[in-house]
């Protein structure tokens, strides 16, 4: 069975063509998914009851289940964990930033990656998800906010899982997220991240597309990325990095490299330095994370005068470089801190 939003407006078009039906029910269909906040086929009235059995038989709707929805003190931060429809579960979070709704969604369950600060990949990868699943994250979380006159504005694919290696169900989600007929949500509102998977950020480059990538980054050499990022010894630095400069000529768009701070690791001064001599010259930002704790890895988070005189080290070398605030991290929904769970 087919799901609902996997499909584009077209692609939904066709189908109920196939199906004897009019195309421009595709329209309706859409509008009551994406505008009007449908929850199932029953919901949408203006479409005869025979044609609504014909779309429950033929395609499923909705893919997740809202098995726990978490709020951080502050209520800046909502964490929500989906059941799949195979009883899998993944994790996907709300930031409230001023007036921007940003949700950080998932791509996969576990992750491959298997970084050594994050609870994501401790299992290993178990599945890819399949574009409904990642863009009905989105469209639950929506829904929610309209009830109070909000929206989603960003998208971060920084949730579970590695992108570039779920890269067609992702680009489908990213086209849904853009359509006008869904989310209408700009590509330069839309951020891509990566452990540096050379042959994706190449393919994505040649994509006509205009969304934010970020590298994870969290080492200034191969020898010590190794260490953090097991994923790294398929892809030397030096290859990452010129994917990466290849991506923002071809769309123009400034990259970031996102660099957790271990203490003891990657946070002395002498990492500082090779960072800065690294990236000089490049059109980019540094986004500095202190690390988050996650239950059985024995890392630590630096202290705050040493996170300030690795930034200011990086500002004094010309390097534009920002230290992302942390959200969530009494629920553990900040970054490195989503996990696998089970039910």
């Amino acid at each position: 069975m087919q799901e609902l939003c996997s499909l584009n407006l077209e692609e939904l078009k066709t189908w109920i063509a196939e199906q004897g039906e009019k195309p421009f029910r595709a329209a309706q269909v859409f509008d009551w998914v994406y505008q009007k906040g449908a929850e199932s086929f029953a919901d949408m009235t203006n479409l005869a009851k025979d044609f609504r059995t014909k779309l429950s038989e033929s395609l499923s709707f909705p893919s997740l289940k809202l098995v726990r929805q978490i709020d951080s003190e502050d209520g800046e931060t909502t964490k929500f964990l989906w059941q799949l429809a195979d009883q899998k579960l993944v994790e996907s979070v709300l930031i409230r930033s001023h007036d921007r709704r940003t949700v950080c969604v998932s791509c996969q369950v576990g992750c491959p990656a298997r970084c050594a600060f994050c609870a994501s990949g401790k299992e290993g990868l178990l599945r890819n998800l399949t574009p409904a699943e990642i863009v009905e994250q989105v469209l639950h979380i929506d829904r929610q906010l309209k009830k109070i006159g909000e929206r989603v504005c960003h998208i971060v694919f920084m949730g579970m899982g590695e992108p570039m290696e779920n890269y067609d169900a992702v680009l489908k989600a990213v086209s849904l997220f853009n359509d006008p007929a869904a989310f209408q949500i700009s590509q330069r509102r839309i951020t891509i991240s990566t452990v540096g998977v050379v042959e994706g950020i190449k393919r994505l480059s040649k994509e006509d597309l205009h969304v934010n990538l970020v590298l994870s980054l969290h080492a200034p050499n191969q020898h010590l990325r190794k260490k953090i990022i097991p994923y790294a010894r398929k892809y030397p630095l030096e290859e990452i990095l010129l994917a990466m400069d290849e991506y923002g000529k071809e769309t123009k768009r400034d990259i970031t490299y996102e660099y957790t701070l271990l203490a003891g690791i990657n946070d002395r001064m002498e990492h500082a330095d090779e960072l800065a001599t690294l990236l000089k010259g490049k059109q980019c930002t540094v986004n500095l994370i202190p690390y988050n704790p996650v239950d059985g890895l024995h890392l630590k988070r630096p202290e705050a005068d040493t996170i300030v005189a690795f930034k200011e080290a990086l500002v004094e070398a010309g390097i534009n470089t920002t230290w992302r605030y942390t959200k969530g991290k009494d629920i553990a929904a900040a970054c490195g801190q989503l996990a696998l769970q089970k039910l």
